[in-house]
């Protein structure tokens, strides 16, 4: 079974090669062999998708300069499309800075592309689904100096949470041995095993053993949400972990901005500090509840991808067909409709506000950013400045300012960079970050929602009156993040055919 698997798998990519090279009539149409090893026949794939849909395709070689198959050693496959996909990423260069768009400062890491194994139906990397379902411990750790780790954040509804931990509790030993900010590799092993047992001191001086055990849950995008006081105004305080899928995250949203318009909130602290992006669609979902009715019908942002893709001169996306939530094929014109039949002009994915929710008082945004906020984040971020009063407090975020559709080839999924965003302004260049307005250091040794908290103390005090924030911070030093990972990515899955 395996044997035909693969023989169907390369009469399909063969056939993929030769509709290519016959559908493009351009001058610099792949020239590729339509016969190979598996392995060298997805590497061929990988490059023919990149020259057609990757948002920087005008910088790539033809075919045969790049030599696709030349990454092929038979060993670690995967391996071997990553490398390949990480040189795809280093030819266009940014001419602010000399460097690629997508310069990671890590070797061989691109700063957006990125494969993963499964379907592009089945979630994206990270601690827990972009459909909010998590099978772990629900908890990351971060050493805030040497000896002092603490947890960062709990999912809710996970083990962690069961269990009573929040963000802040300190973590004095895992499974009996005394921890340090450089037991990074010991505590990620053991929040891989399905059981482990943490020595954890309160912030009331209580210590206790807690052992967790793993299971499924499904949680939701809230860290925590409160409203707080800051001078005359009443402020509604919302962190927020991710961008799920909208038929998760927008119902949490809605009932948390619900609670905000009863509380008649006039400000907002909106933390994204770890919220690394998610669904495009979930991020419009936040904006339009942030925002006033008066809004409605103007411009929010638009996606722009590249000219092959506006002018439906990618033929290759004929190969990939387009599924639904559910991983079912969507009819269009009496057959299965493809990423060929998306409508990619600049007109067909420029987004206009549409308010959601009640409440309409809100006067000024401010938002907690980190390094860690990127994606869809950013995205909320920008299309507000045009229109509302927003500050951001924290420190530079991620700069992401593109996103991404997934592409099946062979076993692996391949988010690759198709598009970048501009607000209705046309800003849209942050690709090294927004910078804070208010620099303030991730307290970690406070809950979200926390007034103490170096952060959210500081948007107060900015907030009640206090231009430049609170002054005077927690004293800095480097943190060390150990445990699982969070999604960093933004994802449009939404289909608007020509």
């Amino acid at each position: 079974m395996k044997t035909i698997y693969s023989l169907i798998l390369v009469i399909f990519l063969a056939s993929t090669f030769m509709a290519c090279r016959k559908d493009n009539k351009t001058d610099d149409a792949p020239v590729t062999p339509a016969e190979g090893s598996r392995e060298q026949l997805t590497l061929d794939s990988l490059f023919l998708y990149a020259k057609e849909m990757y948002l920087w395709y005008d910088a790539l070689p033809d075919y045969a300069t790049f030599n696709p198959r030349q990454y092929a050693t038979g060993g670690d496959v995967l391996s071997n499309y990553e490398k390949e996909l990480f040189l795809i990423t280093q030819y266009k260069i940014n001419p602010s800075t000399g460097n690629p768009y997508e310069y990671s400062g890590y070797p061989g890491r691109p700063k957006y592309s990125f494969m993963e194994e499964g379907s592009p139906t089945t979630g994206t990397s990270g601690s827990v689904s972009l459909a909010d379902k998590g099978d772990d411990f629900g908890l990351a750790l971060t050493a805030v100096s040497a000896s002092d780790i603490r947890i960062r954040y709990v999912n809710p509804v996970s083990a962690a949470d069961d269990a009573g931990l929040v963000r802040g509790d300190q973590i004095l030993a895992v499974n009996g041995n005394t921890i340090s900010s450089s037991s990074s590799s010991y505590v990620d092993a053991a929040l891989a095993q399905s059981t482990v047992t943490l020595s954890v001191k309160k912030g009331n001086g209580t210590t206790s053993n807690v052992t967790l055990t793993q299971h499924d849950y499904t949680t939701n995008p809230v860290f925590k949400d409160t409203v707080l006081t800051a001078g005359t105004q009443k402020v509604g305080y919302v962190a927020v972990s991710r961008f799920s899928a909208p038929a998760s995250f927008t119902p949490a949203l809605k009932e948390v901005f619900s609670t905000f318009a009863t509380a008649g909130v006039t400000a907002l602290v909106i933390d994204l500090r770890y919220n690394g992006g998610g669904y495009t669609q979930a991020a419009e979902d936040l904006v339009n509840l942030v925002a006033p009715s008066a809004l409605n019908g103007k411009v929010m942002y638009t996606e722009y991808f590249n000219t092959l893709l506006q002018n439906g001169k990618a033929p290759i996306l004929k190969q990939q067909l387009y599924l639904d939530a559910n991983g079912k094929p969507v009819t269009y014109q009496g057959r299965n409709a493809t990423y060929a039949d998306i409508d990619y002009s600049v007109s067909g994915n420029t987004y206009t506000f549409k308010k959601e929710g009640t409440l309409q008082t809100v006067k000024q945004v401010v938002f907690i950013v980190s390094g860690g906020t990127a994606s869809a984040s950013e995205l909320t971020i920008n299309s507000l400045k045009p229109y509302m009063p927003v500050k951001l407090v924290g420190q530079q975020t991620y700069g992401k300012p593109v996103g991404f559709f997934g592409i099946k080839i062979d076993a692996y999924t391949v988010y690759m960079s198709s598009f970048t965003m501009q607000n209705s302004s046309g800003e849209g260049d942050y690709f090294h970050g927004m910078t804070p307005d208010i620099s303030a250091n991730d307290d970690i040794t406070h809950d979200f929602g926390d007034p103490s908290e170096n952060c959210l103390a500081a948007a107060l005090s900015y907030i009640s009156g206090n231009p430049s924030g609170r002054t005077g911070n927690v004293e800095s030093s480097p943190l060390i993040h150990m445990g699982p990972s969070s999604f960093n990515g933004m994802i449009e899955n939404r289909a608007k055919f020509r």
